[in-house]
């Protein structure tokens, strides 16, 4: 699907819970939000439907993300069933890993490709506060199975905080000299718990750079790394893995957006910053034609804005944590 601005839109994120077994600081309060009801939640034979008309529209990628998304019943069986649909090259997770030791041989086994694990800190303290009720040892048994199971690349998206977490920049890349991960430095987006900290605490893609060269870690040749994303790669010598920058506010990639998001509820959301959604859930539960549900997709399409103003608008009047989005 091609949109007004010529972007091939061919990956679908699709958050198939709001649900989370953390309350990490910039996604949503502490006190947890008010959840969706069951009933306003798509069912996986929904998801699998919609997906089937996304693929015949041009989707070929699907990330699932949540909320959490190993915290839903059935997690597995999706994969394959979305995994199956002609089209579909690839599928992909957005987890915080503390499940995957459960699940990742069997979902590697129904097909999943790869997988991305959120990782901010690697100091169990601060991994406590940051998530706040989280132990970081968890996470880690899940990115040690994800690797014995194969799920390659393995990805750590790491969340760069001023203040926070920045001192620990250096040691997140040296990961990779060891071990075959891809560590992912993004910068911090002003998206509901976010925006209240994202004044005191953004820190660019520059800064990491300049974090990493001080502290004697040269970073040579551009890499390629599996995935539809929207990272830059790089590496240390002779390292296993790579060390990639998502420069989402200090140097967007909007005009190399490929994705469109489908949340829990059934909203298709163009662009992560803009609130606009559109309603597919009821057309699809009062039986309308797959046709026009295509056109749905195609209206989503045609709605994406050039690019977000999240510099100048911050998050605005928008309700939305980034769980109810999808991460």
């Amino acid at each position: 699907m091609i949109d007004p601005f010529a972007r091939d839109i061919h990956y679908l994120r699709v958050s198939v819970t709001d649900r989370c077994n953390l309350r990490c600081v910039y996604c949503m309060p502490e006190q947890g939000i008010p959840l969706v009801d069951h009933e306003e939640v798509l069912r996986f034979e929904e998801f699998e439907h919609l997906i089937r008309i996304a693929a015949a529209e041009g989707i070929r990628r699907v990330r699932v993300t949540g909320g959490e998304p190993l915290v839903r019943k059935g997690i597995v069986d999706f994969v394959a069933r979305i995994k199956a649909i002609p089209g579909i090259e690839d599928v992909a997770l957005t987890t915080n890993g503390i499940l995957l030791p459960q699940f990742a041989r069997d979902l590697k086994a129904a097909g999943l490709n790869r997988v991305n694990i959120s990782l901010d800190t690697m100091r169990p303290e601060r991994f406590q506060a940051i998530s706040r009720n989280g132990q970081v040892k968890d996470v880690w048994a899940g990115i040690r199975t994800a690797l014995d199971e194969g799920l390659h690349p393995v990805k750590l998206n790491v969340v760069v905080m001023g203040g926070v977490n920045d001192d620990e920049i250096a040691d997140f890349a040296r990961l990779t000299e060891g071990l075959p991960i891809h560590v992912r430095f993004i910068e911090l987006m002003p998206i509901g718990e976010g925006d209240s900290r994202f004044r005191g605490h953004f820190y660019s893609v520059e800064q990491m750079e300049e974090t990493l060269a001080s502290s004697g870690l040269i970073l040579a040749g551009q890499k390629i790394v599996t995935g539809g994303g929207p990272a830059r790669y790089t590496s240390l010598p002779d390292a296993s893995g790579t060390v990639g920058f998502i420069s989402a506010i200090s140097k967007h990639f909007c005009l190399l957006c490929n994705r469109l998001r489908l949340t829990a509820e059934g909203k298709l959301r163009p662009c992560l910053h803009s609130n606009r959604e559109i309603d597919i859930r009821g057309p699809l539960r009062k039986g309308v034609s797959d046709n026009l549900l295509g056109q749905i997709f195609r209206e989503a399409i045609v709605s994406k804005p050039q690019q977000h103003s999240m510099q100048e608008e911050g998050w605005g009047e928008q309700t939305r944590m980034m769980s109810q989005i999808g991460g």
